[in-house]
This record gives structure tokens, C-alpha cells and sequence, in this order.
């Protein structure tokens, strides 16, 4: 018997979905953010409008760093316990989002805390408050997951939280939300958005209803995320917009693999942006895994043929390049110094987290090897 989950209560999709909140009451809504962006062009104002007209008291938390760390959760723990909401809204990218779960949860137990939670795991449920999610980015698909990604400094590495009571229960899934975007943050949650889809088809844990959102996570991305990036129309915007989603729903049921793995291993450590780790490393992994199993490498020649090409790997680096995603960390800007100072502590990372899951297992030998090509780079 196997339990899937398809996200929360309700999802709302749509030019100009934004406007769903006038159907939503509440006593007290606190409102999580990322950059001041959003009260600069007025979103964050229109959200409180929305809300006020129904007699919601609101208070915004804003400046939530690309990478939240376990201090960054605390002080919104705090000021949720000074305003007691009943109602939590997260606005922005995959950090906010994650910010914001992680600190609902905390909110509603007391007994919680970044010491213990490792050991002792997390509530299943939220008690009383309701978490609404709306992205303003299209990659992380932290508005139907059950995981959330914290930054622990103490051991400089990115960790996966993960329970159910982290499903928002209502995701609002606007376009225009998402016009403003610069284009190398279209390009970087694009790939972090196809390395979730891929990684999720390439998972053991992959069946019949994950299969598809998978695959189709990957076609709908691979044709509209260039025409996003390059031009900005609102229908490829929209169309991005969704099939992360899409790719959210599969990877949340089914598991991720190596290339998060990585990824949350540097983000941790270099304080990179989490879909441009991807991005580079996924074409890296993808070869290795393909080397080492069959099964993967039949798996990709599906996605190829689905896709219209002959090689999915190639692909990949090839959309990386008109996206203009550097080729290695190295061209990413992370000095060699830096990297190899330490390294030993890089590794061990790396092979934590969802490198367990992956199709393939990897030792630590071939683990090295492996950082090293990401670093210097393969050109083609």
C-alpha cells in the first residue's frame, strides 16, 4: 500500500489568481517575505488589502535570506509568538516558503527546537493555523511539498525538514506574480524546477501516477522554459509556473537524488543560490548515474525521445547554455582555495541527504572524483 500526496486543501492557478484571498478570513495573518521587492511594487500591500477588507489584522515579516538558516527561522518564531496569527502567508521564492513552514510548526510547539528536531522529527499535523503559499518563482514547488530546506551554520550543510504539516493549505499559483522575474532567476528556479522532475523519474520510488507528473514536468519545462527566459511572455510564464509544480507533486511523493544531494552540501557551505547548484551539477549526475545503471539509462533515453532529441545529457548542458548557466562551480565564481580548503567536510556533505536516495549508490572514492569534474568543468 503506498500514501501520495497532491498537495493541500486547494490550489488556485490563473492570471490574477492573487485576488482568491478576498474569500479568505482570518483574526490575525502574519505574512512571511523574501526581498522588500515585494513592498516596493506593491504585492505585500495588495495581499493585506485583500485580507483587511475582512477584518484581518496583518503583520508583515520580511528580508528572509536566499538561504534561511536555523537563526532566520527563530526570529520569525518569535515574532509570530508576539502576534498569535491563526493565519501564515508565504510570499516569494523557495525560501520564504520554507522560512515560513518551518516556522509555523515551531510556533504551534513550544517543545521544538533546532537541537532536538533532527532526533526527534516533527509533528505530523499543525495544530490550529493555516499556511497559505504563493510562489513568485517558478522552481523550488515549496507551495505543495512536505519538505523544507534549512541552513544549519553550526554544521554548514543545507538539511531537508520534512512532515506533512509543512503542506500549505491553499497554494496560489499566479503568473503575473512571476512577470518581474530577471532573467537569470528565470533561468536558475527553471533548472531547479527540471532537476526536481528528473531526478523524481529517476527515482526507484517512481510509479504509475509519479511517472507521469515527472515526465510531463519535464516535456512542459523543456519547451517553455526558453521561451520564459527569452522573451517573458505571461503563457510561457504561466506555463513554467505550473509544470513546477507539477514536478513539486512527483518529487515530494517519490524522493530526489544526488544532484540535491550536492546541492544542499555547497548551498550550505558557499551560500550559493540552490537552482543554479543544481543546474550546474544535474548534466554531471546524470552521466554518472547513466554509466552505472542500466535502469537510469534507459530512463533518460524515455525522456529524450519524449522530448524530440537524441541524447537527454546533452540536452540538458545545451539548455543550460542558452540560459547562459555557467558550466562548473568553478565558472560559478567559487574560488579553488576555498573549495579544496574544505573539502573533506564538502564530501562528507555531499554523500548525506538525498544522495542516499539515489538510483545509484556512490562511494566515497567515486564521490571525490565526481566534485572535482563539477568543479573544473567538461566543455563541449
Amino acid at each position: 500500500m503506498k500514501r501520495l500526496l497532491f498537495g493541500g486543501e486547494s490550489f488556485v492557478t490563473g492570471k490574477d489568481s492573487l485576488e482568491y484571498l478576498k474569500n479568505i478570513t482570518a483574526k490575525k495573518a502574519f505574512i512571511v517575505a523574501g526581498s522588500n521587492s515585494m513592498m516596493k511594487n506593491g504585492v505585500i500591500g495588495r495581499i493585506e488589502a485583500l485580507l483587511q477588507k475582512n477584518g484581518a489584522e496583518t503583520l508583515v515579516h520580511s528580508g528572509i535570506s536566499k538561504n534561511p538558516d536555523t537563526f532566520c527561522v527563530l526570529e520569525g518564531v518569535e515574532k509570530m509568538r508576539q502576534f498569535s496569527p491563526d493565519l501564515v502567508i508565504a510570499i516569494g521564492g523557495g525560501s520564504p516558503m520554507d522560512a515560513a513552514k518551518v516556522m509555523t510548526v515551531f510556533y504551534e510547539n513550544d517543545e521544538l527546537n533546532f537541537d532536538n528536531v533532527l532526533e526527534k522529527g516533527l509533528p505530523d499535523k499543525r495544530k490550529k493555523v493555516k499556511l497559505i503559499a504563493i510562489p513568485t518563482t517558478s522552481g523550488t514547488a515549496s507551495e505543495v511539498t512536505r519538505a523544507a530546506v534549512v541552513t544549519f551554520k553550526e554544521k554548514n550543510i543545507k538539511i531537508g525538514l520534512k512532515t506533512d504539516a509543512f503542506i500549505p493549505d491553499l497554494a496560489i499559483l499566479d503568473p503575473v506574480l512571476t512577470l518581474s522575474m530577471p532573467k537569470h532567476i528565470v533561468a536558475q528556479t527553471g533548472m531547479d524546477a527540471m532537476t526536481h522532475a528528473v531526478e523524481a523519474y529517476c527515482n526507484e520510488n517512481l510509479d504509475d501516477f509519479t511517472e507521469v507528473m515527472a515526465r510531463g514536468a519535464v516535456e512542459g519545462l523543456y519547451r517553455y522554459l526558453p521561451i520564459s527566459y527569452q522573451e517573458g511572455t505571461v503563457e510561457s510564464r504561466e506555463k513554467v509556473h505550473n509544470y513546477q509544480s507539477l514536478a513539486g507533486f512527483a518529487f515530494t511523493n517519490v524522493g530526489l537524488g544526488m544532484v540535491h544531494g550536492i546541492a544542499h552540501a555547497i548551498g550550505g557551505q558557499f551560500n550559493e543560490g540552490h537552482g543554479l547548484i543544481n543546474a550546474v551539477a544535474l548534466p554531471y549526475v546524470l552521466e554518472y548515474n547513466r554509466q552505472h545503471s542500466k535502469k537510469v539509462a534507459d530512463k533518460l533515453n524515455i525522456l529524450a525521445r519524449a522530448i524530440g532529441v537524441e541524447d537527454f545529457v546533452m540536452a540538458i548542458r545545451q539548455l543550460n547554455k542558452v540560459l547562459n548557466i555557467p558550466n562548473s562551480f568553478k565558472e560559478m565564481g567559487i574560488k579553488q582555495e576555498d573549495y579544496y580548503d574544505n573539502f573533506t567536510l564538502l564530501l562528507g556533505n555531499a554523500l548525506q541527504g538525498s544522495t542516499k536516495s539515489n538510483p545509484v549508490k556512490i562511494s566515497e572514492a567515486d564521490m571525490k572524483e565526481l566534485l572535482k569534474e563539477i568543479y573544473a568543468g567538461i566543455h563541449y
